[in-house]
Order: C-alpha cells, then structure tokens, then sequence
C-alpha cells in the first residue's frame, strides 16, 4: 500500500514538473516565475503540502531528468521524494546517481542513512572485482558473492570514533563498540551486531573473536577482525581459523557459510591478493580511516594532561587567595 501511494505521488511531481519543463521551453520568465506559481497553487490547494517554489524547482529537475515516469528504475519507485531530491541535488555523475537510488530503493535506507553514504562517497568505496583485496568470487555461490562484493567498502571511514590511541587495537573496538549505531550504519544495510569478544572453545583451548556479526540478507555470519597495524599475511590464517570455528560452532544448517572481513590501517593489494589465494574461506581485506585524527605535529604543540592539571590547580588556588 505505502509504495503504491509513493509512485502515485511521484507520477503527480513528474506531471507538475512535466508541465513546468514544457512551458519553460515554450516561453521566458522571471525568476520569480515559480515563487508566483507556488503561491498559486498553495491558494488553489490549501489543503495539500509540497507545492513551495524550492519544490516545484525540484519537480522540473525530477521530470527531466526521467523523460517517462512509466519507466521508472525500480529503485526510484521505491524511493521516498526527499531521497530523490537530495540524491538529484548532490549527485552530478548519472551513474553514480542512478547506483545510490537503486542501493537505497532497494536497502531501504533512512534519510540520515543516505546523507551518510553520499557525504562519506560511498558509492566510490563500494568493493570492486578488479581491485583483488577480496576472494568472494571464488569462495561464495554467484549470488552471495554479488552481495558480498556490494557490502565491502575501502576504505571504511570511522571517523566517528574520537579521539584516543589508535594504535591499540582494543580502543578501535571498543570505540567502535561504544559508537554501534555509527558503525553500523558505515557497514551498511543488512549488518545485525552479535557480540564483541566472542568467545569460541577449540580443542579445550579459548580464543576471542573482536566482533561478530550477521548480516540479514546474506544470512551468513561475519566474523570482522581489527588491526591498528598495516596488513600482513598471517592476518588472513588468523580470520579462517576463526571462520572455521564458528561455522562448525555457530552457524545453523540454514545459514550460508561465514564471512570474515579484515580491517587494517594500511594494505598492499599485491600482496593482499597473494595472501587470500590459497585461503578458502571468503573474506575481505579492506583499510579504515581516521582523518579527524589529531595531526602529530598539533598534538605535540597542546599541553598534556598532567600540565593542565597542575595549570588549573595554581589559576584556582590564586582566585580563592584573591578571595580571601
């Protein structure tokens, strides 16, 4: 029902819109010529909303830029209006354009969540064959392989995370566990959070995986792995233990088999590529990013903690003796 009234309201914006296109062509006016066709319209149709000069504007671009609203890409008639708007307002490359309505017609996204991926250039970071830091292809049925090539971003931007030692591996997770909702929303649609240090039971032995989650259209679990380091191969032998584990540990007959998705600070491709050929289990190789780190060179210029502290301590103690 909800997106039989969405298409209906579409193909009522692209008529508007139409109609404005084709009298534009017809005749010259002001520019104040939508600003009069607004009040308009709002006089003649008190009771409807969307009839402002900024969306009528939005409607002619709508209408031209889809010549024929019989034919809609299947993402945009999923799409709701102010989607389309921002995605037609901020997105110049059709490919591009036509990528982020159909991702999000058919991912569902929330507004937030597409202002998210376009600020953060989703639709360049998404995973790409050619690029090789990946062996979904090789490791998955066709289908989840599309899939999982579509979930995998490079770099991944958590920038969300604040500040703190990047080094560590354990602040990462548990920055990233603090800031879920942020996170979740950088992996993508689909992506149910598990746990963080999981952990699985071999051989007598224990071991604790960073953070486990499953992704909902995929119906596989993913098994995601930090590194503050750059990658190196005996990362990947880690992540298939670990994928191992938890197919035979976890997984439930139904599911398809366990992703694992490898996060470090830096990559070779090469040898990124060399590393996953003989591996068997499907996994992904990707960087994160955090540009809103504090440059070392302004770190260094601001005062520690320890001097802030003893400056705080001496400017009160002079305004209680002031005091007194």
């Amino acid at each position: 029902m909800a997106r039989t009234v969405n298409k209906e309201l579409l193909h009522h914006y692209w008529f508007i819109g139409n109609a404005i296109s084709l009298k534009k062509q017809q005749s010259q006016w002001g520019s104040s010529f939508f600003d009069q066709l607004a009040k308009d319209l709002q006089a003649e149709f008190p009771e409807t909303k969307g009839y402002s000069a900024r969306n009528l504007r939005r409607m002619e671009q709508f209408a031209r830029t889809f010549p024929d609203p019989e034919i809609l890409p299947q993402g945009v008639a999923k799409l709701p209006w102010s989607h389309i708007f921002i995605i037609l307002e901020r997105i110049k490359d059709e490919t591009a354009r036509l990528w982020y309505m159909d991702q999000g017609g058919e991912g569902g996204w929330s507004r937030d969540a597409l202002e998210v991926y376009i600020d953060t250039n989703l639709y360049h970071r998404q995973g790409q064959e050619e690029h090789k830091t990946h062996n979904f292809h090789k490791r998955l049925p066709q289908q989840q392989a599309l899939q999982a090539v579509q979930i995998l971003k490079d770099p991944y931007n958590l920038d969300f995370i604040g500040a703190g030692d990047w080094s560590q591996e354990r602040f990462v997770e548990r920055a990233l566990v603090a800031n879920i909702r942020n996170f979740l929303l950088e992996l993508g649609a689909g992506f149910a959070f598990v746990g963080q240090q999981v952990p699985i039971l071999v051989d007598e032995q224990e071991y604790w995986i960073d953070l486990l989650f499953y992704h909902l259209e995929l119906h596989s679990y993913v098994v995601v792995e930090l590194k503050s380091t750059s990658f190196k191969p005996e990362h990947t032998g880690q992540l298939n233990f670990y994928l191992s584990a938890v197919d035979e540990l976890k997984k439930k007959p139904e599911d398809n088999p366990t992703i694992g998705l490898l996060l470090c600070r830096s990559k070779s491709k090469i040898i990124a590529e060399y590393a996953l050929r003989r591996i068997e289990s499907p996994i992904g190789i990707a960087e994160y990013k955090l540009t809103k780190a504090m440059p070392n060179a302004l770190k260094q210029q601001l005062p520690s903690i320890e001097e802030l502290e003893s400056c705080l301590t001496e400017r009160l103690k002079n305004i209680d003796e002031d005091k007194i």
